[in-house]
């Protein structure tokens, strides 16, 4: 069982022509188009996975640089997914550091001069 990365797609391609592209060369086993999760819109790359590595091996060949809905595609062997953490993005202070802090360098008054704060005891 081989696992290929398939880029460069047309967001229009569907399953049924990968499929029936990759089938040429050999037995396909699945095919999945990857979607946005908000929008359900095709993200441009695919993966197909084959059940003979040789014939993987010769649809790579074939296939990659080929054209397909106007693009050349990009056809080689998918690595495998890493396990690192997800980064929430944005930065930004942990629980229980620093203090304060929120809204710093937005120009919150527009304008006019800040008031200095009354101390906190």
């Amino acid at each position: 069982m081989k696992n290929l990365y398939v880029g460069n797609l047309a967001h229009s391609t569907t399953e049924v022509e990968l499929r029936a592209l990759f089938q040429a060369h050999g037995e396909v086993e699945k095919v999945n188009v990857v979607t946005d999760r908000e929008t359900g819109r095709a993200r441009g790359f695919a993966f197909v996975e084959m059940t003979n590595a040789g014939e993987a091996e010769k649809a790579i060949a074939a296939l990659n640089g080929t054209a397909l809905g106007g693009r050349n595609l990009t056809v080689n062997e998918a690595k495998p997914k890493t396990d690192k953490p997800r980064s929430g993005g944005g930065g930004g202070q942990r629980f229980g550091g620093g203090g304060g802090g929120g809204g710093r360098g937005r120009d919150d008054y527009q304008g006019h001069a800040r008031q200095p704060r009354e101390p906190r005891w």
